[in-house]
């Protein structure tokens, strides 16, 4: 059976990335004995990626490169913003200890929609959130192979 739209997919990857030296960097391994399982066609996944898994079938080898622009993105300086202490504050006190540089803090904006944002720096007055996905400004090269296709139930 080919991977098309509504079929539901197993696949086993390896995604790399490359650091600032220009050497690939392991970011995610998933292997055939617990593979990634998604329903394909459903817009869940990039569509790049899709694009290059469509019409394999179970034990295909797949290698392909995404690049930022057409996976997450490059990444957007204007997604780094200042936000006032106020915001983070719970029943009027703002605890700092939940809010150092790394931590990722989940949020929504005015229209409701969740986001996720790493903090960079906490002041007294301001915390400054990267709100770029974490694989922002990345080429990602994937390479694996398709565990099983099946219809879904």
């Amino acid at each position: 059976m080919k991977i098309s739209k509504d079929k539901v997919v197993s696949i086993s990857y390896k995604l790399e990335t490359t650091n600032a030296e220009g050497a690939k960097v392991l970011v995610e391994e998933v292997n055939s004995s617990q593979p990634m399982v998604f329903l394909f066609g459903a817009g869940n996944l990039i569509q790049r990626f899709e694009d290059n898994l469509e019409n394999k079938v179970k034990g295909d080898g797949f290698e392909f490169m995404i690049p930022s622009d057409e996976g997450y993105g490059e990444y957007d300086f204007e997604a780094i913003v200042k936000l006032p202490v106020d915001v983070f504050k719970v029943n009027g006190e703002f605890d700092r200890e939940q809010f150092q540089p790394g931590t990722v803090v989940p949020m929504t904006d005015q229209d409701g929609n969740f986001l996720r944002g790493k903090i960079m720096e906490v002041s007294d007055q301001e915390v400054q959130v990267d709100f770029n996905h974490p694989m922002a400004g990345q080429d990602l090269y994937f390479k694996g192979a398709v565990v099983d296709v099946r219809e879904a139930t």
